[in-house]
């Protein structure tokens, strides 16, 4: 065997210890999920045949000719048996693709299929596209709907100026994307996600109008529209469901994050809030539910945040960020929240569907005060005496 093979087959053993590795939940937390003790994807997870040509003519050094970045935000469902997620992975140019991943647990053993997603473009190409919720809609399609991002040409000498639009598509198997047009809104959209259900016979998407590609402006929060034909889904009528308030974890921005879980009591939401710090905006997901037989009606509203990087998790290229858009409901009752870590790794959290509506239904609500704060945590004290 030449250095050359011995060096593969290091560099293989090495990769497949990694992605064979057994996770453990962490036992101590808040009662409400158990975060997982390793990250479930990391730039590492991506296939070797991706980074390294394998060629010893070619590459003599078995350098990565492709390097990858990260891996977030990953959209997730349960297909044929396995827990699958539909991954952002970013490579060293800044460009972000989708490709699938999946895992017999859906704690541990993450593997990628053998080629990313080649998604089509639609008439006017994006740059970057990203950050994919999947949706399994009774109409029998799943769809993927991201983030379409392009250079905003209204400002030819800013290089930092960008749009963003909901793209959307839809396939049977995974493999084979149908590419629809994106959305059509008055507004910029990100982080939309469609509904799981037709309401009134149309389809229904959660949305998050803004001004611009980072700021909100007037946009004031979670939206909601219905749409007669998603082959050409276009917003009409819009109306807030979750809004921004002032000095809480959605003042900056807030956005839905994967489609939300029905239930006995109501549909279960997780959502991502953003508020400005010294040190920049800070990133956590946090938890609403709304009425089954109106999904736009808020009925628990638990305050503050729900989860938030901890320990290396707040360490990252974007630092102080939890953001989630995948998550899976066992028919068992048990959940797994597919988050990343400042917008570099994949993790995993577990929980129950009885478990988090409680969490729901029994946290109290932000009182918008210290005083009603400092009251609620009296009341508590009272109950425990």
């Amino acid at each position: 065997m030449s250095n050359f093979e011995e060096r593969v087959k290091a560099l293989r053993t090495h990769h497949e210890e990694l992605l064979a590795r057994k996770n453990e939940p962490i036992l101590w937390g808040n009662g409400i999920y158990e975060k997982w003790q390793y990250p479930i994807l990391t730039a590492e997870h991506t296939p070797l045949e991706w980074k390294y040509d394998f060629c010893e003519q070619d590459n003599p050094y078995l350098m990565q000719r492709i390097m990858m970045n990260a891996t977030l935000n990953s959209g997730a469902l349960k297909w044929q048996g396995k827990y699958v997620l539909v991954v952002r992975v970013e490579g060293a140019d800044r460009k972000s693709f989708f490709a699938v991943a999946e895992s017999p647990n859906g704690v541990d053993n993450f593997r990628f299929w053998p080629e990313p997603i080649t998604m089509p473009d639609t008439e006017d190409p994006a740059t970057n596209i990203y950050d994919m919720r999947v949706t399994q809609h009774e109409d029998g399609w799943i769809y993927g709907v991201f983030c379409a991002e392009r250079h905003d040409d209204t400002q030819p000498g800013n290089l930092s100026a960008a749009t963003a639009t909901a793209g959307i598509a839809r396939t049977k198997d995974l493999k084979t994307w149908e590419r629809l047009p994106d959305l059509k809104s008055r507004s910029q959209q990100r982080n939309v996600v469609l509904h799981p259900e037709f309401v009134d016979g149309k389809y229904a998407f959660y949305t998050r109008p803004q001004d611009g590609f980072i700021d909100t402006g007037s946009g004031g929060g979670i939206g909601w529209a219905l749409v007669d034909d998603i082959t050409h889904a276009e917003v009409k009528d819009e109306k807030i469901i979750y809004e921004r308030r002032y000095h809480t974890i959605t003042e900056v921005k807030n956005g839905e994050g994967p489609h939300p879980i029905k239930t006995a009591k109501g549909w279960l939401h997780l959502a991502h809030g953003v508020r400005a710090t010294a040190d920049g905006l800070r990133y956590v997901l946090y938890m609403y539910m709304t009425a089954l037989d109106d999904p736009t009606r808020v009925i628990a509203r638990p305050g503050g945040f729900f989860l938030v990087p901890e320990g290396s998790e707040y360490l990252g290229d974007v630092m102080n960020v939890a953001f989630a858009n995948g998550w899976i409901a066992d028919p068992d009752g048990r959940v797994f929240i597919y988050y990343a870590s400042a917008d570099t790794r994949m993790h995993v959290a577990t929980s129950t569907i009885e478990r988090l509506t409680d969490y729901c239904m029994n946290t109290p609500e932000d009182g918008y005060t210290t005083a009603a704060s400092v009251e609620t945590i009296k009341r508590l004290i009272d109950k425990n005496k």
